[in-house]
């Protein structure tokens, strides 16, 4: 067990490999497994604070002790690895526990639930140990020659125990590729997105607006997703902290950004952008569109224009990255910016019709939500990809360090300092007490920010 020790990076690369051919103890994990933050509760709190219970609930369709081994995701800008478990589950009425069948014209008596359990938190181990069962001969002894299992031969209806706190997080001779140029590439694709996204927010390719609404009232997402509301479990977070069921952590940030946007979270949303910068109007009355939104970009009557911006409009960096973007989106400029990027990623569909709407051809509100659509996964895979094989890495590596790693030997500066050299960077106030790097045109900034979370054992619905 001592020989041949592999990273935690390592293992989770193999359990998700052979994810399909592992189950997990799910009493197990449950059992002495620490949140991470706020317990949420479902429901929403009335005027005075009390909690309203929602109509409906789910209930697990069996409880069986064993699971199927959950997707091993890393968090984009903290060092943590989640397990997304996904659990069977039906709808009952909260009240009598009369289950519901059917909502909107479907079957909802087997949808899914989804939550995570966070394997290792901000750099340090928060699962110690994982149960499991192994189906498949070559999955295990590629765990044993990994030096994680002590069984000598195979045996399928043995459990075994995979100890994660005596590994080390990541390998010694960790390499890492380059990220210039990266912080452009999702700055342009993340407002692209945001774009298609309040274009399709109320819009479905599968069902119309009734539907829509019947499935809202049950709780369920235009894709058949359960989506309770949820809120804090603590009404007064003071209270929580001194009567010790709640605790404060410092949680370290790992951004990229370039020498002028910090990070991602700069952007606006792109319905506040148009707000900002464009005015829509009634192509046959004229009439302008007060609280402007992509969404009523859908109907064929509605035109667009540039807004007339006063001299105190502080035009910054990021006003600069998303005007062509949308610009050429609404046909006001035709760049080509967002073919290139549509084209890029897979989403032809949506590419020829753009292309089509603006040589003046008619394009159906249906043809051009099924394309958005399209067009928005295939954004989504795009971006999941580089963040899991070129980002995510780096940011795990940095935050269970403390350091970066060593082929890039740049010198660290304060905000300050990254102020004055790069004037076009703006500071949250954690930023500002952060320490940043310039890695080629990229900036890395690590900072830390406080993070709260329920101090009791999480056993039903872990965050």
């Amino acid at each position: 067990m001592t020989k041949n020790k592999i990273s935690i990076v390592e293992l989770i690369q193999i359990l998700a490999q052979y994810r399909n051919n592992i189950i997990v103890n799910i009493k197990h994990l449950q059992k002495d497994y620490q949140r991470t933050g706020i317990k949420r509760v479902k429901g929403v709190r009335n005027e005075n604070g009390e909690l309203l219970q929602p109509w409906l609930r789910t209930e697990n369709i069996d409880n069986a002790e064993y699971i199927g081994m959950g997707e091993f995701q890393f968090n984009r800008n903290t060092a943590t690895i989640n397990m997304l478990i996904k659990r069977k589950v039906k709808l009952a009425k909260f009240e009598d526990q009369t289950p519901t069948i059917e909502v909107a014209g479907l079957l909802v008596n087997d949808l899914n639930s989804f939550n995570n359990y966070t394997i290792v938190s901000d750099g340090k181990i928060n699962v110690k140990s994982l149960q499991i069962k192994i189906s498949s001969k070559k999955a295990f002894d590629l765990l044993k020659e990994k030096g994680v299992l002590d069984a000598e031969d195979f045996d399928f209806r043995a459990e075994h125990t995979i100890q994660l706190d005596n590994l080390p997080l990541v390998a010694a001779n960790s390499s890492y590729s380059s990220i210039d140029g990266l912080f452009n590439e999702l700055a342009e694709i993340k407002v692209l997105t945001s774009i298609i996204s309040a274009h399709l927010r109320k819009e479905s390719d599968v069902f119309v607006a009734g539907q829509l609404d019947e499935l809202k009232k049950h709780y369920l997402s235009k894709n058949v997703y359960i989506n309770f509301p949820t809120t804090n479990e603590y009404t007064d977070i003071h209270e929580a902290l001194v009567n010790g069921t709640l605790d404060s952590r410092l949680s370290y940030k790992i951004d990229i950004g370039s020498q002028d946007i910090l990070n991602l979270s700069k952007f606006h949303s792109a319905n506040k952008f148009l707000n900002r910068m464009y005015r829509l109007y009634d192509k046959i009355t004229g009439e302008i569109i007060i609280k402007p939104t992509f969404a009523i970009a859908l109907n064929e009557n509605i035109a667009f224009r540039h807004r007339l911006l006063s001299s105190r409009t502080n035009i910054t960096k990021v006003d600069e990255l998303m005007k062509p973007i949308c610009d050429d989106f609404l046909g006001l400029e035709q760049n080509g910016i967002v073919v290139g990027i549509l084209k890029k990623v897979g989403a032809d569909s949506l590419a020829q019709l753009l292309q089509h709407k603006q040589a003046g051809k008619q394009i159906s509100k249906e043809e051009m939500i099924a394309a958005l659509t399209a067009a928005n996964t295939k954004l989504e895979e795009y971006v999941e990809n580089i963040y899991q094989h070129r980002i995510s890495p780096l940011v795990f590596y940095i935050g269970c360090n403390g350091v970066l790693p060593e082929e890039m030997k740049v010198k660290p500066m304060t905000a300050e300092e990254a102020a004055a050299k790069y004037p076009n960077l703006q500071f949250s106030k954690d930023e500002q007490q952060g320490t940043f790097f310039a890695v080629g045109d990229s900036i890395i900034s690590i900072y830390a920010k406080t993070e709260y979370y329920s101090k009791k054992v999480a056993i039903l619905n872990p965050s």
